[in-house]
């Protein structure tokens, strides 16, 4: 079905689950508030449910309150109406039917929440002992005596805590916690920057929802394949463009999410021309007069060996690094100090440096650190394109290149490159370093072509940049499959199989950064060594794997609620759950060769050669994925199983 067609967020069936306290689930579901996660699978040590991201700090404030059909919502003119719908209706699909809400609490309901900013004298009270963080973002919870405080530092704060509020709910019962929390780093989310077929409207208002979920604050809308965002950067969006970037805006706004305009005009400005500067600041102000307040300026993946304007030339003399970084520093200066700074509620300009995935200090680094506005942020991929880390000394080196601390695009799980063809790129968050919050203003993931795919991985990365500190990628992990299954355990079992069937991360180079299939490749390993002296005992050990492996795509197709996942996964379930059977049929062929039945073993091998050929067949639609080609699973693990059959049999 065309992407712009499938229906992204069935809130309807998730309410359903959420009302019927299904006791599967967890922290979080993807259908935001109308559809809080129903019974928990999870405690932590001190016997409260999982929340996601990872709290600063939680700890058991008394037995909890029991839901009742009735609960008072107390507000007051601050209060943001984002948090206010949230908890509405996170009540509601808990079955407290009658949420009335009201300026001040009566006394006399079975349960009162307080939601507003934290200094309000009600909730003030009510919070007690928990502190209130002095963060943006921030946010203290407390649950006791029937009463529920929710305090926000400000109204992001609340709209976090009212998320916070429906992850500790489980059997009707709201858990006795408190809860002091905050964002370690200031900018969380995803950046659209890959190449190749760009998002749809459906599944961009799709992805502010999800970021919204996952206390992300931060959507960079930087698709390389708008024309109006690079080649026609100079013309206006047309107006049916305009009213869909809107959408967008309002979207994002609604799940307080910074929606941040990039053009990128690197490609064919002349920077000293004040025809092109005028040309970028209307630009940019026609997306502020339609709501938008943070800006980015790509320079990226632009030549500056060569300008685009005689006039550059007499300006700043031959190309080169450090002439490069002068034109760059003049035009964004110029955009910063005379755009951004006489718009008071816009965020401080963001740019994406020509050298931006490096440690080198050059002519063209010192020119930034020396001249750049000290207020625009500068991105940075780390140590390449796509690193297979990033530490601590790392980010502090790069933030002593820049002058000040950097923003990381990190190009995971982007597929836009030659040795991603064929892949989702679907593992938790790995190989940076806890302690990064002191040295980056934020992270942002570059995501897959597919959107709904994309969750999986985005989850865990939104998880490390809230508590970078409190981060552990098994529970992160955990939990995203979870969030993709609607709570459902036994699906999120089946989820995490298929992550592990789709776990390679490949770097730029020859290597990966994240291995592939890490459960199932050291059981096949062993599988082979225990074959040579116990052939009944290794077929036996292993088939439950193999049925377990085909029925993942029956089991998700069935039970996962988010049919963009769905979609974008389709190539790859209907890959695993030929695979699958080629796997059973493999063992049989192996069990029929070791009881003499040569005739046997030969049908089942060759039914086990037809599976994976067909297996192998299933491509990569070119319309959907920038790098099309054989569908990768599992490789090459699965091909190595066949091979090992067929010299057995």
């Amino acid at each position: 079905m065309p992407r712009t067609t499938r229906a992204l967020r069935p809130r309807t069936a998730l309410l359903a689950l959420a009302v019927l306290a299904i006791p599967l689930a967890i922290p979080l579901a993807p259908s935001a508030a109308a559809a809080p996660p129903p019974a928990r699978e999870d405690t932590t040590a001190r016997g409260l449910p999982v929340v996601s991201p990872t709290p600063q700090h939680m700890a058991r404030a008394g037995d909890g309150i029991r839901l009742a059909r009735r609960a008072e919502l107390v507000v007051g003119d601050d209060t943001d109406e984002a948090a206010r719908d949230r908890v509405t209706e996170t009540l509601r699909a808990h079955g407290v039917r009658d949420v009335d809400v009201r300026a001040r609490a009566s006394g006399r309901a079975p349960l009162t929440v307080l939601l507003g900013p934290a200094a309000r004298p009600d909730i003030a009270k009510a919070l007690g002992g928990t502190k209130v963080p002095e963060q943006d973002e921030g946010y203290a919870l407390r649950v006791e005596h029937r009463t529920v405080a929710l305090g926000g530092k400000d109204a992001t704060g609340q709209f976090y805590a009212a998320q916070t509020l429906g992850q500790l709910i489980a059997h009707g019962r709201i858990a006795g916690a408190e809860v002091s929390d905050f964002p370690a780093m200031p900018l969380r989310g995803s950046i659209e920057g890959f190449y190749g077929p760009p998002w749809t409207e459906a599944e961009r208002l799709d992805q502010m929802d999800f970021l919204g979920d996952t206390k992300a604050n931060t959507y960079v809308y930087a698709p390389k394949d708008d024309p109006y965002h690079r080649e026609k950067w100079r013309e206006p969006y047309p107006a049916d463009k305009l009213a869909e970037l809107g959408k967008l805006i309002d979207r994002a706004s609604a799940n307080h999410v910074r929606f941040t305009f990039a053009v990128s005009p690197g490609g064919s400005i002349c920077y000293s021309d004040p025809a092109d500067v005028k040309a970028l600041t209307e630009k940019l102000q026609a997306m502020y007069d339609l709501g938008v307040r943070s800006f980015s300026v790509p320079l990226d993946d632009i030549s500056y060996t060569k300008w685009n304007c005689e006039a550059d030339k007499a300006k700043y003399g031959e190309p080169g690094r450090g002439p490069a970084a002068k034109a760059q520093v003049g035009l964004l200066n110029t955009i910063q100090r005379e755009f951004i700074a006489r718009h008071e509620d816009a965020n401080p300009l963001q740019m994406v440096p020509t050298e931006y995935g490096d440690l080198t200090d050059t002519a063209y680094k010192q020119t930034m650190r020396a001249e750049l506005d000290g207020a625009v942020e500068v991105m940075w991929t780390g140590t390449d394109v796509v690193p297979p880390e990033i530490t601590n000394s790392q980010a502090e080196k790069a933030a002593e290149l820049f002058g000040r601390k950097v923003f990381v695009w990190d190009n995971y799980p982007v597929n836009d490159f030659a040795r991603t063809a064929g892949r989702l790129l679907l593992a938790p968050y790995d190989k940076r370093e806890p302690g990064l919050s002191g040295h980056l203003s934020g992270i942002v993931s570059n995501p897959m072509n597919q959107e709904g795919a994309s969750k999986l991985a985005v989850f865990t990365m939104n998880d490390f940049s809230w508590n970078d500190r409190g981060y552990d990628r098994a529970r992160s992990g955990r939990q995203a499959a979870l969030y993709l299954a609607g709570g459902d355990a036994r699906v999120a079992d089946a989820v995490q199989t298929f992550v592990d069937l789709n776990h390679a991360a490949p770097t730029f180079g020859e290597t990966n950064w994240q291995p592939q299939a890490p459960v199932l490749g050291p059981k096949l390993d062993a599988f082979w060594k225990r074959y040579e002296s116990d052939p009944a005992g290794a077929v036996r050990a292993l088939r439950p794997t193999a049925r377990e492996i085909g029925k993942v795509p029956a089991v998700l197709r069935a039970g996962v609620p988010d049919e963009q996942f769905l979609h974008d996964a389709k190539q790859w379930l209907d890959a695993t759950e030929l695979w699958g059977s080629a796997l059973e049929r493999g063992l049989a062929a192996l069990s029929l060769a070791e009881e003499g039945d040569d005739a046997g073993a030969a049908r089942e091998r060759a039914a086990m050669e037809s599976l994976a050929e067909r297996a192998r067949a299933i491509t990569v639609d070119p319309a959907e994925h920038h790098q099309h080609g054989q569908v990768k699973i599992a490789d090459p693990y699965l091909d190595e199983f066949v091979k090992g059959v067929q010299d057995r049999t």
